[in-house]
Protein backbone atom coordinates (compact mmCIF):
# COMPACT_ATOMS: atom_id res chain seq x y z
CA UNK A 1 0.00 0.00 0.00
CA UNK A 2 1.39 3.81 -0.81
CA UNK A 3 1.99 6.09 1.97
CA UNK A 4 1.67 9.51 1.62
CA UNK A 5 5.49 10.94 1.92
CA UNK A 6 5.47 13.80 4.64
CA UNK A 7 6.28 17.10 3.34
CA UNK A 8 10.24 18.28 3.86
CA UNK A 9 10.80 20.93 5.65
CA UNK A 10 11.20 24.38 4.56
CA UNK A 11 9.79 26.34 1.17
CA UNK A 12 13.08 24.88 -0.95
CA UNK A 13 12.34 21.46 0.00
CA UNK A 14 8.21 21.33 -0.94
CA UNK A 15 9.49 22.95 -4.18
CA UNK A 16 11.81 19.76 -5.04
CA UNK A 17 8.88 17.74 -3.61
CA UNK A 18 6.60 19.11 -6.07
CA UNK A 19 9.94 18.98 -9.04
CA UNK A 20 9.78 14.77 -7.97
CA UNK A 21 5.92 14.51 -8.15
CA UNK A 22 5.71 16.16 -11.67
CA UNK A 23 8.40 14.58 -12.76
CA UNK A 24 7.48 10.94 -12.17
CA UNK A 25 3.89 11.58 -13.44
CA UNK A 26 4.64 13.02 -16.69
CA UNK A 27 7.10 10.52 -17.14
CA UNK A 28 4.56 7.67 -16.23
CA UNK A 29 2.15 9.34 -19.18
CA UNK A 30 4.54 9.47 -21.54
CA UNK A 31 4.81 5.98 -20.54
CA UNK A 32 1.32 5.44 -20.77
CA UNK A 33 1.09 6.84 -24.25
CA UNK A 34 3.80 4.20 -25.58
CA UNK A 35 2.30 1.34 -24.01
CA UNK A 36 -1.03 1.78 -25.68
CA UNK A 37 1.15 2.84 -29.17
CA UNK A 38 2.82 -0.76 -28.63
CA UNK A 39 -0.45 -2.69 -28.04
CA UNK A 40 -2.28 -0.89 -30.66
CA UNK A 41 0.31 -1.51 -33.27
CA UNK A 42 0.05 -5.17 -32.75
CA UNK A 43 -3.39 -5.41 -32.72
CA UNK A 44 -3.85 -3.39 -35.57
CA UNK A 45 -1.84 -5.76 -37.63
CA UNK A 46 -3.78 -8.61 -36.00
CA UNK A 47 -6.55 -10.08 -38.15
CA UNK A 48 -9.84 -9.58 -36.05
CA UNK A 49 -8.32 -7.27 -33.47
CA UNK A 50 -9.88 -4.07 -34.68
CA UNK A 51 -12.25 -3.42 -31.76
CA UNK A 52 -9.23 -4.29 -29.23
CA UNK A 53 -7.06 -1.60 -31.52
CA UNK A 54 -9.96 0.90 -31.22
CA UNK A 55 -9.68 0.68 -27.22
CA UNK A 56 -6.15 0.86 -26.82
CA UNK A 57 -6.18 3.76 -29.58
CA UNK A 58 -9.05 5.53 -27.30
CA UNK A 59 -7.04 4.80 -23.84
CA UNK A 60 -3.76 6.39 -25.61
CA UNK A 61 -5.80 9.41 -26.19
CA UNK A 62 -7.01 9.77 -22.81
CA UNK A 63 -2.86 9.06 -21.84
CA UNK A 64 -2.23 11.98 -24.10
CA UNK A 65 -4.20 14.40 -22.63
CA UNK A 66 -2.73 13.99 -19.34
CA UNK A 67 0.74 14.16 -20.82
CA UNK A 68 -0.14 17.09 -22.38
CA UNK A 69 -1.18 18.89 -19.03
CA UNK A 70 2.04 17.42 -17.68
CA UNK A 71 4.48 18.84 -20.20
CA UNK A 72 2.46 22.07 -19.72
CA UNK A 73 3.25 21.71 -15.70
CA UNK A 74 6.83 20.87 -16.27
CA UNK A 75 6.82 24.39 -18.12
CA UNK A 76 4.90 26.43 -16.14
CA UNK A 77 6.79 25.72 -12.65
CA UNK A 78 10.12 25.44 -14.16
CA UNK A 79 11.18 21.38 -13.84
CA UNK A 80 12.75 19.25 -16.23
CA UNK A 81 11.64 16.07 -17.04
CA UNK A 82 13.53 12.78 -16.21
CA UNK A 83 16.69 12.22 -18.40
CA UNK A 84 14.88 8.44 -18.10
CA UNK A 85 12.85 9.32 -20.89
CA UNK A 86 14.29 8.13 -24.18
CA UNK A 87 14.75 4.86 -22.25
CA UNK A 88 11.27 4.86 -20.96
CA UNK A 89 9.84 5.49 -24.19
CA UNK A 90 10.84 2.36 -25.78
CA UNK A 91 10.72 0.19 -22.56
CA UNK A 92 7.22 1.28 -22.32
CA UNK A 93 6.56 0.70 -26.69
CA UNK A 94 8.63 -2.83 -26.41
CA UNK A 95 6.10 -3.53 -23.46
CA UNK A 96 3.22 -2.98 -25.25
CA UNK A 97 4.12 -4.36 -28.50
CA UNK A 98 5.41 -7.47 -26.05
CA UNK A 99 2.23 -8.06 -24.46
CA UNK A 100 -0.03 -7.51 -27.48
CA UNK A 101 1.93 -10.18 -29.23
CA UNK A 102 1.33 -12.71 -26.30
CA UNK A 103 -2.32 -12.02 -26.85
CA UNK A 104 -5.56 -9.93 -26.14
CA UNK A 105 -5.52 -11.42 -22.33
CA UNK A 106 -1.93 -10.66 -21.90
CA UNK A 107 -1.92 -7.40 -23.32
CA UNK A 108 -5.14 -6.27 -20.88
CA UNK A 109 -2.84 -7.98 -17.71
CA UNK A 110 -0.16 -5.03 -18.62
CA UNK A 111 -2.90 -2.69 -18.59
CA UNK A 112 -4.10 -3.85 -15.31
CA UNK A 113 -0.65 -4.25 -14.12
CA UNK A 114 0.19 -0.94 -14.99
CA UNK A 115 -2.83 1.01 -14.23
CA UNK A 116 -3.09 -0.57 -10.61
CA UNK A 117 0.54 0.58 -9.58
CA UNK A 118 -0.61 4.15 -10.83
CA UNK A 119 -4.05 4.72 -9.16
CA UNK A 120 -1.61 4.08 -6.08
CA UNK A 121 0.63 6.12 -7.06
CA UNK A 122 -1.76 9.06 -7.74
CA UNK A 123 -3.37 8.22 -4.31
CA UNK A 124 -0.74 8.76 -2.31
CA UNK A 125 0.13 12.11 -4.41
CA UNK A 126 -3.40 13.13 -3.95
CA UNK A 127 -3.03 12.60 0.33
CA UNK A 128 0.19 14.53 0.04
CA UNK A 129 -0.98 17.50 -2.68
CA UNK A 130 -4.26 18.34 -1.10
CA UNK A 131 -3.69 20.87 1.63
CA UNK A 132 -0.94 21.91 0.03
CA UNK A 133 -1.59 22.29 -3.47
CA UNK A 134 -5.54 21.47 -3.86
CA UNK A 135 -5.26 22.62 -7.56
CA UNK A 136 -3.34 19.83 -8.49
CA UNK A 137 -4.38 17.15 -6.19
CA UNK A 138 -8.11 17.93 -7.99
CA UNK A 139 -6.34 17.12 -11.65
CA UNK A 140 -4.54 14.03 -10.07
CA UNK A 141 -7.77 12.80 -8.84
CA UNK A 142 -9.17 13.41 -12.81
CA UNK A 143 -6.68 11.55 -14.06
CA UNK A 144 -6.88 9.15 -11.46
CA UNK A 145 -10.73 8.17 -12.40
CA UNK A 146 -9.57 8.02 -16.33
CA UNK A 147 -6.62 5.06 -15.16
CA UNK A 148 -9.28 3.40 -12.87
CA UNK A 149 -11.38 3.16 -16.06
CA UNK A 150 -8.82 1.75 -18.18
CA UNK A 151 -7.73 -0.80 -15.18
CA UNK A 152 -11.48 -1.60 -15.18
CA UNK A 153 -12.15 -2.19 -18.74
CA UNK A 154 -8.83 -4.50 -18.64
CA UNK A 155 -10.31 -6.73 -16.18
CA UNK A 156 -13.60 -7.01 -18.02
CA UNK A 157 -11.61 -8.05 -20.80
CA UNK A 158 -10.25 -10.87 -19.41
CA UNK A 159 -6.87 -9.48 -18.12
CA UNK A 160 -6.99 -12.42 -15.20
CA UNK A 161 -7.36 -15.23 -17.56
CA UNK A 162 -3.79 -14.22 -19.28
CA UNK A 163 -1.57 -17.18 -19.50
CA UNK A 164 0.89 -16.64 -16.63
CA UNK A 165 -0.95 -13.52 -15.01
CA UNK A 166 0.46 -13.51 -11.62
CA UNK A 167 4.21 -13.75 -12.87
CA UNK A 168 3.28 -11.32 -15.71
CA UNK A 169 1.54 -8.39 -13.67
CA UNK A 170 4.22 -8.92 -10.83
CA UNK A 171 6.77 -8.10 -12.92
CA UNK A 172 4.97 -5.61 -14.72
CA UNK A 173 4.34 -3.62 -11.03
CA UNK A 174 7.66 -4.05 -10.12
CA UNK A 175 9.03 -2.53 -13.32
CA UNK A 176 6.59 0.45 -12.82
CA UNK A 177 7.71 0.65 -8.99
CA UNK A 178 11.59 0.63 -10.22
CA UNK A 179 10.54 3.37 -12.69
CA UNK A 180 9.00 5.76 -10.43
CA UNK A 181 11.71 5.55 -7.83
CA UNK A 182 14.02 6.75 -10.64
CA UNK A 183 12.21 9.04 -12.38
CA UNK A 184 11.40 11.03 -9.27
CA UNK A 185 15.43 11.62 -8.85
CA UNK A 186 17.26 11.53 -12.37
Amino acid sequence: MSRAVPPRPGAAASKARLAEILRVDQAGELAAVHIYRGQAAVMRAAPGRERIADQLREMEGHEQVHLTRFNELLTERGVRPTLMSPIWRAAAFALGAGTALLGDKAAHACTEAVETVIEKHYAGQIEELKDRDPALAAELSQFRDDELAHRDLAVEEGAHEATAYPLLTAVIQAGCRAAIKISEKI
